[in-house]
């Protein structure tokens, strides 16, 4: 399975997390604990962990294809979640 991670700098790392897993729960399978969350997609999952100043994201899928929409996906959620603040994303595989 295709794996992209991203490190992104921000002090809302957990706050995000809790934004998305709560926007993606009435419709995905969501995991969240503390500073960690899990969004299972249909053709793949999202794992994001926060840790001082950054959030760590990694998308896999299950072919390339795929990864590349979820890169997408997740990456235009988190910056509609993050409001004001303006992330810097870039997937690395």
């Amino acid at each position: 399975m295709p794996i992209s991670r991203a490190e992104i700098v921000t002090d809302s790392g957990e706050k995000l997390i809790n934004r998305l897993c709560k926007h993606w729960a009435h419709k995905l399978e969501v995991e969240q604990e503390g500073e960690e969350g899990r969004i299972t997609f249909d053709n793949g999952s999202c794992l994001l962990r926060a840790e001082e100043g950054k959030l760590k994201v990694a998308v896999e899928s299950l072919d390339e294809e795929g990864l590349d929409r979820l890169e997408g996906v997740v990456a235009s959620h988190l910056e509609r979640m993050s409001g004001k603040e303006s992330l810097d994303i870039i997937w690395e595989n």
